[in-house]
């Protein structure tokens, strides 16, 4: 959109502030954590600065959270002016935690790390997300995965973090006659069940906001205050980061940006879903006479269906443009991150169709729109990392209707 840089501050800084007061121990182990987690390799001294704390504090906390296993020195840097440095890192092993995505037509179950690298992975596809009988086979998959964990390794599994759409069990408008339209077991008593399969704490997350938060992470510092996330799944996916911190909303489900009215025709209003979807593209392909499947979208000749879908581009990146359009006027951002379950190809031409039709509209400020890095694994890898990130992080960077737990 503009090559101006649009002006950032890494809001892991700002979150990673310690305070010296007494009886505040755990929330200054959460802001050396978040220094050491974010910025890896800095010495004592360089997280004393980064976090407020005095350096006497932070070595005390740094010899707690390294006897617990969460932290790991490096070797130490010597030829440096002044004392000889110990770098600090988190320890990846320290802890590990279980991401699931159920969405409309697959489950995402993914197991990470301390530094969020992912170290299992299973999905399963379903014609309807039935949550009266999925508990049980994602618990099943859940056991199979940790299975050959050795014993220490499952004694430092968190818990699960569940990231689905907040109607998926009784579909209302606009997406009423579409995927996982039925009555059935809400989110929360999903996620109770699937705890007594699994025997792990399940804590809800909107799959949009897991997503946005994984995209958050992922991106190199010094990270944006603010930004628009968008991910055009079976549905449109979407979060935001407002002023620093993960913008939940009271029920956990804010940031439906999917059903903002983009248009339009003789049936009445049209939300961004029915248009900037891979649903919206599959009835086109539908309509074209081939017939295909989401669940065998990895598999779909893209050169075949090469007319159909420029066509769908096209008018899908008109309709983001004009969510991206709508939202930053409320939410005042620079940066935009749009990704995709489609091939990595698409997905760049799809972001090249909304930079373009966003510039035909009303100026807006310089915004820049780029690509996001993880695809249709963000809701379960952000559903994953939430859980640590609550359990050891600081909570500056969350809003939640259940910070309390």
């Amino acid at each position: 959109m503009s090559d101006v840089p649009v002006p950032t501050i890494d809001v892991f800084d700002l979150g990673s502030k310690g305070l010296q007061h007494r009886g505040l121990r755990r929330a200054n182990e959460r802001a050396v954590l978040t220094v050491v987690g974010f910025n890896p390799g800095l010495s004592n001294a360089e997280i004393a600065r980064m976090s407020g704390l005095a350096p006497q504090t932070v070595s005390a906390i740094l010899n707690d959270v390294e006897a617990v296993g969460l932290i790991t020195r490096g070797e130490v840097l010597r030829g440096r002016r002044g004392q000889p440095a110990t770098p600090i890192f988190l320890k990846a092993d320290g802890a590990y935690s279980i991401g699931v995505e159920i969405g409309w037509r697959h489950a995402d179950i993914v197991a990470i790390d301390l530094n969020g690298s992912l170290v299992a992975h299973h999905r399963i596809s379903y014609l309807e997300a039935d949550l009266a009988d999925l508990p049980a086979r994602v618990g099943m998959l859940v056991q199979q995965m940790l299975s050959d964990w050795p014993q220490d390794r499952r004694d430092r599994l968190v818990d699960i973090g569940l990231g689905m759409p907040a109607s998926i069990h009784a579909t209302g408008w606009p997406l009423e006659s579409a995927f996982g339209s039925k009555v059935g077991p809400s989110p929360a008593e999903f996620a109770a069940e699937l705890e007594r399969h699994t025997g792990l704490v399940a804590t809800l997350f909107n799959d949009g906001n897991a997503a946005c938060w994984a995209e958050f992470i992922a991106r190199p510092p010094p990270r944006p205050e603010s930004f628009i996330y968008l991910l055009v799944s079976t549905y449109l996916a979407a979060g935001l980061i407002g002023e620093g911190r993960l913008w939940q909303g009271p029920t956990g489900h804010s940031g439906d940006l999917g059903a903002m009215l983009v248009d339009r025709n003789e049936t009445g209003p049209l939300a961004a879903h029915a248009i900037g979807s891979v649903s919206a593209l599959l009835d086109r392909l539908n309509a074209a006479g081939f017939a295909l499947d989401l669940a065998d979208i990895d598999d779909w000749d893209w050169d075949m269906l090469e007319p159909v879908v420029a066509s769908w581009l096209a008018e899908c990146g008109g309709a983001l443009a004009l969510v991206i359009f709508n939202t930053h006027t409320v939410v005042e951002t620079g940066l935009v991150v749009l990704d995709t379950i489609l091939p990595t190809n698409l997905t760049a031409r799809l972001v090249e169709q909304v930079v373009a039709q966003f510039e035909r509209l009303p100026s807006r400020g310089d915004i820049e729109i780029v690509a996001g890095s993880l695809g249709r694994l963000a809701p379960a890898l952000g559903a994953a990392e939430l859980p640590l990130y609550r359990r050891y992080f600081s909570r500056m960077l969350l809003e939640s209707p259940d910070d309390g737990r």
